[in-house]
């Protein structure tokens, strides 16, 4: 939509802010708000459900029988990668010690104020320390473009309606990323339990998770074709003094996804160190990389492959290599169809609560179904086709939740800084709707 500019404007003397209407007042924060930091709260004290909602630096945390807070406030997060982070919070509600509660002086728009102080990027005005934390004294010294009360209320409902269409629009752009995945993973599914062949005669695998298969295909069991097969080392034998700058790359259970290396955490140790104490957990290219250990968000038995570059390299605990003999098992035909059955896996063979863990021993009793190897490799080359289509999909809605926030962002600065006049839009925006 187009909106237009006001009719007359003069200069404000703050850069960020630049030229403003004439009737808008330049002041600093701290005359239309106070801010006071949270008070600290243990995770004891939050429960599920009932009394009053309990709000740290990314909004809702849970709920608490006690209270401090009470009215209509803007939250703002106060600590890490929250830093400056905009929330709201209205009745009685305890703020944590990772927010900082902006209470308004003077009579003002909440969700104006609250977009203005998201406009102003306050994470930049933190405080370095083990984490970073907001300077409430240096943000209460900001000037800030204070409107007429009425202009607020304008401000805050043309946001109020122009946000939440982008906002939907985002939302159906995040669910087709979340279909594409879903979609991803039933294509790969159903081609490395069934084949590509839709007319090949099946066979009963024996196999819950793996159901009917090809019967040419070879039902066994993954210790069966591998070479050798090992654990990354426990208790003392990889400990932080060990870590160095580089040396021989450490493969963790960040690194290993879901049918894909994930190489943007790395992790080294002194080569010296490795070939003295730890040989027997190497890693090479085109090893079989399964994590042992898994949790709701990253299940166990998820697999992938070394790849090329990685060497020299290790597997730390809870992360197992697998060196197939290659000759009757292709690594990446492997990672796709074990991964493909780790949920089921991690249903039947893990243990533990709250993370799940399935032991070296166990994990190589994992039922695979082998097709001749050369079907193994068209297989490979047909997923890896189908993927970069979906690649391309995901990408481009990724694309378009970016293009999406930018837009977002420079609608709420233009408007909490006057370069568009938004009064009148909400009579407007009532009319159409009637």
């Amino acid at each position: 939509m187009t909106v237009p500019a006001y009719p007359a404007y003069r200069e404000s003397g703050v850069e960020w802010i630049g030229a403003v209407p004439p009737t808008w007042q330049i002041i600093p924060l701290k005359h239309v708000v106070s801010m006071q930091s949270g008070e600290q709260i243990t995770a004891e004290r939050i429960e599920d459900e009932g009394g009053f909602p309990v709000y740290g630096g990314n909004g809702l945390r849970g709920y608490t029988t006690a209270f401090t807070h009470d009215g209509h406030f803007a939250l703002i997060g106060r600590q890490g990668a929250l830093c400056g982070n905009i929330n709201y919070a209205n009745g009685q509600f305890w703020a944590s010690e990772h927010a900082v509660v902006a209470t308004p002086r003077v009579p003002c728009a909440v969700r104006w104020l609250g977009e203005l102080l998201r406009a102003m990027d306050l994470g930049q005005y933190s405080v370095t320390a083990a984490q970073p934390g907001l300077s409430v004294e240096a943000v209460g010294n900001l000037r800030i473009p204070l409107p007429p009360p009425a202009e607020q209320t304008a401000i805050a409902a043309f946001l109020d309606r122009e946000t939440g269409k982008i906002d939907t629009l985002v939302a159906e752009q995040e669910r087709l990323i979340a279909l594409l995945k879903e979609k991803r993973q039933a294509v790969i599914s159903q081609a490395v339990t069934k084949g590509l062949d839709a007319s090949a005669p099946m066979k009963d695998s024996g196999v819950a998770w793996l159901g009917q298969v090809p019967a040419h295909w070879e039902v066994t069991r993954l210790g069966r074709v591998t070479a050798t097969k090992c654990d990354g080392p426990f208790g003392s034998g990889l400990k932080s003094e060990h870590y160095t700058e580089c040396g021989v790359r450490v493969i963790r259970l960040q690194n290993i996804r879901m049918g894909h290396f994930d190489d943007t955490d790395a992790a080294f140790i002194d080569e010296e160190y490795f070939r003295v104490s730890l040989p027997g957990h190497d890693v090479q290219e085109g090893d079989l990389l399964i994590a042992g250990l898994g949790d709701d968000r990253n299940i166990v038995g998820r697999c992938c492959v070394a790849p090329a570059g990685v060497e020299p390299a290790m597997v730390k605990a809870d992360c197992f290599r697998f060196r197939l003999f290659t000759q009757h098992a292709l690594p990446a035909f492997m990672a796709m169809q074990l991964t493909a059955g780790s949920q089921f896996d991690a249903g039947m063979m893990s243990s533990g609560s709250t993370r799940s863990r399935i032991p070296l021993s166990v994990m190589a009793t994992r039922s695979v179904a082998l097709p001749p190897l050369a079907e193994q490799q068209e297989l490979v080359e047909e997923i890896e086709a189908r993927s970069r289509d979906f690649d391309t999909l995901t990408n481009e809605a990724h694309h378009a939740i970016a293009l999406l926030r930018e837009r977002r962002a420079a609608l709420i600065s233009a408007a909490v800084t006057g370069k568009i006049d938004v009064r009148g839009l909400e009579l407007s925006a009532e009319v159409a709707a009637a």
